[in-house]
């Protein structure tokens, strides 16, 4: 039982998360997305919506920039979503132990010395 309640925690502090990740009033379009090799319009970040009309989108679904998230470039169950700008793709990494901008790196135990500079990634906080 402690199991279920410790990962419906975890969800809902991911999602918390998601939604404080929000873009500022100016920085949101509408537009539309590739994903799951189809256009998916919408509102939102600027960042998440590369292409300002439908007819871009479909397009680029016939050139060769298809969506980068298929080939999975996000390792140890990160999470990807397409992006404005290069590499095309961005790797949310919170709740996997993990952080980097593939989810590449094991997140250090919350008792490792930091060195001068050296920050905690955000991704490797649990509340």
């Amino acid at each position: 039982m402690r199991s279920k309640h410790s990962i419906f925690f975890l969800a809902v502090v991911i999602l918390v998360m998601e939604m404080c990740q929000g873009c500022e009033q100016d920085q949101t379009r509408q537009g539309c997305r590739i994903q799951s090799g189809v256009c998916l319009c919408g509102i939102g970040c600027y960042s998440e919506y590369r292409y300002t009309t439908k007819e871009e989108c479909r397009k680029a679904l016939r050139g060769s920039r298809r969506d980068v998230c298929q080939r999975n470039p996000c390792h140890n169950g990160g999470a990807c979503s397409q992006t404005s700008f290069e590499p095309g793709y961005r790797c949310r990494c919170e709740g996997t132990g993990y952080y980097g901008n593939r989810c590449q790196h094991a997140c250090p135990s919350s008792n490792t010395a930091l060195q001068d500079n050296e920050t905690f990634p955000y991704e490797c906080v649990v509340i």
